[in-house]
C-alpha cells in the first residue's frame, strides 16, 4: 500500500468519524423540517411500520438490531425518505444509507430507561 492509500484510508477514517458524531444532529435538524417532526415522530413512525423489533433493541440496554435501506424506505415511505433526503441535500439511496448506519445508534444514544430524551 502507498503512502497516497494510507493517507485516503485516513482521510476516510476520519471523515467516518466525524459523521457519526454529527449524526444526531444532523438527524434532529432534517427531522425538524418534515412531517415526521423529531427523533420521536420517526421512530413511532417506524415502531407503526413494520420495524417495531428493531427500534425496541435501538430503546433496550441490549445489541441494536440493524437496519437496512431497503427496510428503512418500506417502514418511512417515499414521501418521508424525500424529505429527509432533500434536508440532507443528498440523494435518496445516500439518505437511506445514513439512516441504516446511523439511526439505531443515535436512538440508543438518546435514550434512557427505554424512552427517548429529545435534544434542544
Amino acid at each position: 500500500m502507498g503512502l497516497l492509500d494510507q493517507l485516503g484510508g485516513s482521510l476516510k477514517g476520519a471523515l467516518e468519524s466525524v459523521v457519526a458524531a454529527e449524526a444526531p444532529a444532523l438527524l434532529t435538524a432534517a427531522l425538524a423540517k418534515t412531517n415526521l417532526g423529531s427523533l420521536q415522530g420517526l421512530v413511532d413512525h417506524l415502531q407503526q411500520n413494520g420495524l417495531g423489533a428493531q427500534v425496541n433493541s435501538w430503546l433496550s440496554n441490549g445489541a441494536n438490531l440493524a437496519v437496512s435501506p431497503d427496510q428503512i424506505k418500506a417502514a418511512l415511505g417515499d414521501e418521508h425518505v424525500q424529505q429527509l433526503a432533500a434536508h440532507f441535500g443528498v440523494p435518496v439511496d445516500a439518505a437511506l444509507q445514513f439512516l441504516s448506519q446511523h439511526l439505531p445508534g443515535t436512538v440508543d444514544q438518546a435514550s434512557a430507561g427505554g424512552a427517548l430524551q429529545e435534544r434542544s
